[in-house]
């Protein structure tokens, strides 16, 4: 008998996928046919791409919008230019990162047969002559995309109109927007008049209607009142009762006269397109100016799709905009903003209930004084994923693109504090608690206490007193305090966590292993400087990557790193978050992980993809009985939440539930009842490489053999020419062992696997 939901599932698993197959056939099956023009590519497809496109092409028959959710180094790219060739889309629009702008004209180039590509760079009066403005034609030359052809702007293209362009241009066209230059605007001023004679003599005036301008409590305006934010007027007109919205704002003159070309597209451009590609789409889901373009892109194109490898970041209410903008009609009952996210939050994601009972003495009795907290916790329902995600979108993994793909292992080096780092964090963290218990409520005390305990054990030097914030209702005013006085020691010594780093760096370095280091704390305090210090005195080529190199140039950046023989990089995860290709760096240390699960989830799939000829190792460092260790138990829940989204459910999470508990109580259980207690950040990312071990069982040693090529991503694999003579030599006395490019400690050492020597060359 089963007593448990997992029991249940594996005992009759057959019997359940039956059913779910017999009640939800797949749009398109391994045996259906494939469109004819997949085969005039100019790149052959994968079969799992290939069904991918398919899929997608019989369901935009009758639908406006759908998502292609896949892992990094999937292809991406490559199923969304092959299913705008089989959709015979003419006029294509891509809004996309600014730094894999390039690229994408590189992946179009090389998909779609005769396929011209224009890069959208802005839409603006003058501007440097030296630097491309409007919409620029772009040409692959040497392997290299350099801007050639046709030069135009959108206002051309809308007095053409789509007739007039496709005489023009009767091939097919892709229009690739950075989104960071498609939402940059003019600037902005404030618009009234200062009235010069008569009753209101001095006072603000609307250019509109002649009246002095009033705030909602009917008290008239100054120009005092006129602050950095932009103010209107609802105005109702005196014949038909009709409001009009009046702006007391207009564009400077003086400064950049330019138009969002987003903007411009969404107003005046509507169903030009007959295909509009919202790239990195979890980058698109906040109340953001990015954000809103996806739904432009959404009016300006006859069909949308989106691409995305990390769907949501662990909470239902991530997706509420994606949903109300690409599927407005599938959302309807909830209202846009911020009610609407709390209503969607309720109905498909946790909420847990804080309700806190205290007896106060009042001047002449006793009463219980009761507050209720509401907070969202990591959870979603599965109704959200049948009801929003099953008919729109498709989900791939690099394990259904290519069999034969090296490991993928993720495991936490937890390691002890020693004195006198032990000690001092132990009374700071008493100062912090001490504080928010005397402020309860207090959230800048609580950011304050949650950045300082990450950032201490990683950079215990260089801090000053710790004030914080707090409102005295007596006095109805603000008021400083002191939290805690942090203990400076030595900045010269090597502490625990990072001589764990040094020595596992030293180990994978043996192997042949270039490593990646990520730390997210980069700015007074300056972990990366501290790190690259570090590193280089235990005779370690390091790099740092900072945000100062632009986006586009840090894959070259990265190849002049590799040349000048750079053994470790560090840098921030988000800078490398998208569009780059780490396949020389199979092992990836996160000496600090951050809270955004997206960049996490993004960065460290940077080495494991199509192309990769090695195991991949993540590895987590983290101090044990610290914030650091419970920040990373909390994104490992993040992340089981996540991958249960992307159907990949987890098994020893159900196996601990009840029996008489349904998935979404037992969620709630396992999420916000117990809340890791006596849970170890290892057991929890342990729990997360069982399970995708569970999903790819295949030979670690097996190489990968799909040529990248045949995935539509240009992938960063520098030196494949396997009989290179470049090595890099390791500074030191030891003998360097024939196949390894640095010295291992000696020949007993050398190691089974097949090397990385060829990524090297």
């Amino acid at each position: 008998m089963e007593d448990t939901i997992y029991t249940y599932l594996r005992h009759h698993a057959e019997e359940l996928g039956t059913r779910i197959m017999e009640s939800f056939p797949p749009l398109q099956s391994m045996t259906d046919e494939i469109p004819g023009r997949m085969a005039t590519l100019l790149r052959k497809a994968l079969p799992a791409q290939a069904i991918a496109i398919a899929g997608l092409a019989k369901y935009l028959k009758t639908a406006r919008s759908a998502r292609i959710v896949a892992e990094c180094g999937t292809g991406k790219t490559f199923m969304s230019l092959g299913l705008a060739h089989v959709l015979r889309a003419k006029t294509i629009v891509v809004m996309c990162p600014s730094h894999i702008a390039k690229k994408w004209a590189r992946e179009a180039i090389k998909t779609i047969p005769h396929v011209r590509t224009f890069l959208i760079e802005d839409m603006r009066n003058g501007g440097d002559p030296k630097q491309p403005h409007g919409v620029c034609e772009v040409r692959l030359r040497g392997g290299r995309v350099l801007y050639e052809g046709m030069k135009t702007s959108l206002p051309s293209l809308r007095q053409l109109g789509r007739r007039g362009w496709n005489r023009r241009c009767p091939q097919p066209s892709v229009f690739i927007i950075p989104k960071d230059k498609g939402k940059l605007s003019y600037f902005w001023r404030h618009a009234f008049i200062v009235a010069k004679s008569g009753p209101e003599l001095g006072g603000t005036v609307n250019p509109d209607t002649g009246t002095a301008i009033e705030n909602a409590d009917g008290e008239k305006l100054t120009r005092l009142d006129f602050n950095e934010l932009k103010l209107h007027e609802q105005i109702e007109r005196t014949q038909r009762g009709t409001k009009l919205y009046s702006a007391l704002w207009q564009a400077d003159r003086n400064k950049i006269q330019r138009m969002a070309p987003v903007l411009y597209i969404g107003r005046y451009m509507k169903g030009w397109f007959d295909l509009a590609i919202a790239d990195e789409l979890h980058q698109l889901a906040g109340d953001t100016a990015q954000g809103n373009a996806l739904g432009v892109l959404a009016r300006a194109g006859r069909r949308l799709v989106a691409l995305t490898g990390t769907l949501m970041g662990g909470y239902a209410d991530d997706l509420f905009n994606v949903f109300y903008r690409m599927e407005p009609a599938a959302i309807d009952g909830f209202v846009y903003g911020g009610e609407g996210r709390r209503d969607f939050q309720q109905q498909y994601g946790v909420l847990e209930t804080i309700e806190k009972v205290r007896d106060e003495d009042n001047a002449c009795s006793r009463a219980s004084k009761k507050t209720v907290q509401v907070v969202k916790k990591p959870g979603a329902s599965p109704v959200m994923f049948g009801k929003f995600l099953m008919p729109t979108t498709v989900f791939l993994g690099l394990g259904d693109i290519a069999k034969n793909l090296p490991s993928y292992t993720e495991s936490v080096l937890s390691c002890e504090m020693e004195e006198p780092l032990a000690t001092a964090y132990t009374d700071l963290e008493k100062a912090l608690k001490s504080a928010m218990t005397e402020h309860r409520g207090n959230k800048s005390l609580m950011s304050v206490l949650l950045n300082t305990l990450l950032l201490y054990p990683d950079h215990p030097y260089g801090f000053e007193d710790i004030w914080a914030r707090a409102f005295d209702p007596a006095k109805k005013e603000y008021y400083k305090f002191l939290v805690a006085r942090p203990r400076n020691l030595d900045q010269h010594e090597v502490y625990a966590k990072e001589a764990a780093l040094i020595a596992d760096i030293r180990e994978e370095l043996r192997l042949g292993r270039r490593c990646q280091v990520y730390a997210t704390y980069t700015g007074e305090k300056d972990v990366n400087g501290r790190l690259e210090r570090i590193l280089s005195a235990a005779g370690f080529r390091v790099a740092v990557l900072r945000a100062s190199v632009p986006t586009h140039k840090r894959e070259e950046w990265y190849e002049r790193q590799l040349e000048s023989g750079v053994e470790v990089v560090i840098c921030h995860p988000k800078l490398v978050e998208t569009g780059l290709d780490l396949l020389a760096f199979p092992t990836l240390h996160f000496y600090q992980t951050g809270y955004s699960l997206h960049t996490l989830r993004q960065a460290s799939r940077r080495s494991w993809r199509i192309g990769q000829r090695h195991p991949v190792r993540v590895k987590f460092l983290t101090y044990k009985g610290t914030m650091q260790e419970i920040c990373l138990r909390l994104m490992g829940r993040k992340m089981l939440v996540a991958l249960m989204m992307e159907g990949k459910f987890s098994g020893e999470g159900l196996q601990s539930l009840d029996a008489d508990e349904d998935l979404m109580s037992a969620m709630a259980r396992e999420l916000v009842e117990k809340a890791g207690v006596g849970e170890s950040a290892d057991m929890v990312w342990q729990q997360l490489d069982e399970e995708r071990s569970r999903q790819m069982e295949h030979d670690p040693s097996e190489l990968v053999r799909e040529g990248a090529n045949a995935t539509g991503e240009d992938h960063f694999d520098l030196g494949r020419d396997a009989d290179s003579e470049i090595h890099l030599v390791h500074s030191g006395s030891n003998r360097k062992l024939k196949d390894v490019p640095w010295p291992a400690a000696g020949p007993t050492e050398r190691p089974q696997q097949p090397l990385q020597l060829s990524l090297f060359g």
